[in-house]
């Protein structure tokens, strides 16, 4: 019944004005009176509540670097900077890759790259993986994913766990929409449409205890409206202004759940797969490389009341961390085998209240990883290996054990000035991490990742993203 509602066309007219009205208000500004102060270990209690809701918002692309919260000057994110205030913002987070389905799979799973596997265009969640979906399912939740992005489609394993999963039909395109993506052929619609999904689910079934993802790609495509076109016309500037417009929709949606009185008991999670680069390294886009521009990425946690002040984690953490920290704050079983782990304690100290159990060993190496080639079948796989701890970071080439750059974080947080020759102490540190990681690789399934043979047609579609893939 929710599949028929959702994939209908009269919402998208039904709801259309009132989304434009909201869209098109150049300072929209969210007022929530709903959500009362609390002290932050009220995030405790949450797992008490049967009528707590979960909304994870994925903004494709996003480096955390561009936001208002994480010290951009721009503002390029009003509305999510405000809810951040009263919220909690983790601000060294280490996406598990530079591109949407190996990152997705070590976020969805908690795992790493070079133990769930998943690392090329055709590689598959097998259904052993347990996601975060199955959780919410088996304790009652309606869960329903809606996604733009081709890498997470249902025929890669992403759709696990969801009552309802689907790419929301695109509606008519827009005179006042402007993109500036690489792709010769651009993805249909926009993240309007995703939106208004949304907004018609939430109208429908917000009565119930749900799960809703959705998974936005106007950042990840350069798209914007006439009134976010504040900035600028490079390359660079586009990107700040489908921030900009992408804001305005999370804003819109976050007033939604408080015009329908549910956002009191709502936790909201804002995340991202993986960055963007502007030559940096003499490189633009993604999935080239493991620097920070393309992995720093932001996590934010919006919970159903203010915390006044919001509360900052200031470790660094791993994408991998995210889903075993929310299930745990929701009381949900955890996954199996995820090399991440429930940070509340991290929170909870960073609030200034003793955690439950000592918080030493929360703060770990953080690796991401990078398979060049990925989406060249007849290509050897050349990974790219990075592991960020004590301030410090490598990247390793895995094939290549003798090729190394090393980066004080601290000091040069752009990652300008490789120090492998002069630091060799740090280095012999740092590799023995890499090699360590590499000598524990084990599946947490016990399989390696299923493949799939895509159709012309998807492939075409992936290459809608701006990604090359070859047949």
């Amino acid at each position: 019944m929710s599949r028929r509602i959702l994939d209908s066309a009269w919402p998208y007219f039904a709801l259309a004005c009132l989304l434009l009205a909201a869209a098109l208000a150049s300072q929209f500004r969210i007022d929530l009176p709903s959500r009362a102060p609390a002290p932050v270990e009220a995030l405790r209690e949450l797992r008490g509540r049967d009528d707590l809701n979960v909304v994870f918002l994925l903004v494709d692309t996003l480096r955390a670097d561009r936001m208002g919260a994480y010290g951009y000057a721009r503002p390029t994110t009003p509305n999510i900077d405000a809810l951040a205030r009263s919220g909690v913002v983790f601000e060294s987070v280490v996406s598990q890759s530079s591109w949407t389905k190996t990152s997705m799979a070590s976020l969805w799973t908690g795992t790493h790259p070079i133990n769930n596997g998943v690392l090329r265009y055709n590689h598959v969640l097998p259904e052993a993986a347990v996601l975060p979906a199955e959780r919410f399912q088996e304790a009652g939740y309606r869960t329903v994913g809606l996604w733009r992005n081709g890498w997470v489609e249902p025929n890669f394993g992403f759709s696990q766990g969801f009552d309802t999963y689907v790419r929301p039909m695109p509606g008519a395109e827009r005179a006042r929409i402007h993109r500036r993506t690489r792709s010769p052929h651009p993805l249909t619609g926009t993240d309007e449409d995703l939106t208004i999904a949304a907004v018609d689910f939430l109208d429908r079934f917000g009565g119930d205890r749900f799960f809703l993802y959705l998974h936005y790609m106007d950042l990840h495509q350069y798209v914007y409206d006439e009134d976010s076109a504040i900035f600028g016309t490079s390359y660079s500037d586009a990107y700040d202004q489908a921030l900009h417009w992408t804001d305005r929709l999370v804003g819109f949606l976050v007033a939604r759940l408080e015009k329908l009185d549910i956002l009191d008991r709502t936790l909201v999670v804002i995340a991202s797969d993986h960055g963007e680069a502007f030559l940096e390294h003499g490189f633009e886009g993604h999935a080239r490389n493991l620097y920070s521009e393309v992995t720093h990425v932001p996590w934010i946690l919006l919970p159903p009341f203010l915390l006044e002040p919001g509360v900052r984690v200031a470790g660094t953490l791993s994408n991998a961390d995210v889903w075993p920290t929310l299930l745990d704050i929701a009381g949900l079983a955890p996954l199996p085998a995820a090399d991440g782990v429930s940070v509340l304690p991290l929170i909870l100290e960073a609030g200034g209240v003793q955690p439950p159990v000592d918080t030493a060993g929360l703060e770990r190496p953080v690796f991401a990883q990078l398979a060049r080639g990925w989406g060249t079948p007849q290509t050897s796989p050349r990974s790219l290996l990075a592991v960020t701890w004590k301030g410090e970071r490598l990247i390793a080439h895995l094939e290549q054990p003798d090729r190394v750059e090393l980066y004080d974080l601290r000091a040069d947080p752009g990652e300008t000035r490789d120090l492998s020759a002069i630091r060799p102490e740090v280095l012999r540190e740092l590799r023995a991490l890499v090699f360590a990681h590499q000598a524990n690789a084990k599946s947490p399934w016990g399989v390696p990742p299923p493949e799939v043979e895509l159709d012309a047609l998807r492939l075409n579609q992936l290459r809608a993203l701006g990604y090359v893939v070859k047949p």
